[in-house]
């Protein structure tokens, strides 16, 4: 484990526990951990329009203690695969909820000749607020209580 370089993905809206279990578990998997928040403009392609602005979930993510590095993703029109050569992974962590199917991203992995990039997904963390919808939820529930 010594001496990899972890990636991990995500919007990271609403910084929340469930958040800060996954880049935990991330770190966990090798010694350098970037993570790379998604663009703006992929948010509004992919799920809805962010609430915080990527340089602010930027800056979030950068001050959790098992980040090593913050970066903003590549915005929807470039390819997924594209940051590989700035962040160098040895291992991608996907989170437990993430769409993400590991053997589609090995295969695109190996098809684009990106060979020995390990694909992980971690657990989630168990609790009723682990995500950032079930915030949102809790949140309208209570304003209309």
């Amino acid at each position: 484990m010594s001496g990899k370089r972890v990636m991990a993905v995500g919007v990271f809206d609403l910084l929340h526990a469930g958040h800060l279990h996954y880049l935990e578990q991330a770190k966990a998997l090798g010694e350098h951990l970037t993570v790379v928040v998604a663009h703006d403009d992929t948010v509004r392609a992919r799920k809805h329009d962010p609430v915080t602005p990527m340089a602010f979930r930027q800056r979030l993510v950068a001050g959790l203690k098992p980040v090593d590095e913050a970066i903003v993703g590549n915005a929807p029109d470039v390819p997924i695969f594209d940051i590989l050569p700035e962040v160098r992974p040895d291992i991608i962590a996907l989170g437990y909820d993430q769409e993400h199917a590991e053997r589609s991203i090995r295969e695109q992995l190996d098809e684009l000749g990106h060979h020995g990039i390990d694909v992980t997904r971690v657990e989630g963390l168990a609790g009723d607020l682990d995500g950032t919808r079930k915030i949102i939820a809790r949140i309208l529930e209570r304003g209309t209580a």
